[in-house]
């Protein structure tokens, strides 16, 4: 059998290595800084950033994406399969 994939509507943004700016001020979007005010998006191991998933913790490199699913989850995404599976919409 084949599948298809149902077209859902995702946030993501784009890791640059950091969540805030040098003034401490927040530059993602604002699931994202509620994910890491809970715990769900964390640093450890020499300020690596990492999520917690039903899968377990996951590792999050500069470049990847991070994608809050529809049922409001977050995990990361590599940059290629990411070019693969969303076109951008563009802002609400």
């Amino acid at each position: 059998m084949k599948y298809r994939k149902i077209p859902v509507v995702i946030e993501a943004f784009q890791y640059d290595g950091d969540l805030v700016d040098r003034n401490m001020g927040w530059y993602v979007p604002c699931w994202a800084e509620r994910a890491f005010k809970e715990e769900i998006l964390f640093y450890k191991e020499m300020g690596e950033l990492y999520i917690k998933t039903l899968e377990g913790s996951m590792h999050v490199s500069v470049g990847d994406y991070i994608i809050q699913g529809v049922n409001g989850e977050i995990y990361p995404c590599k940059p290629d399969i990411f070019e693969k599976t969303y076109v951008e919409l563009g802002e609400d």
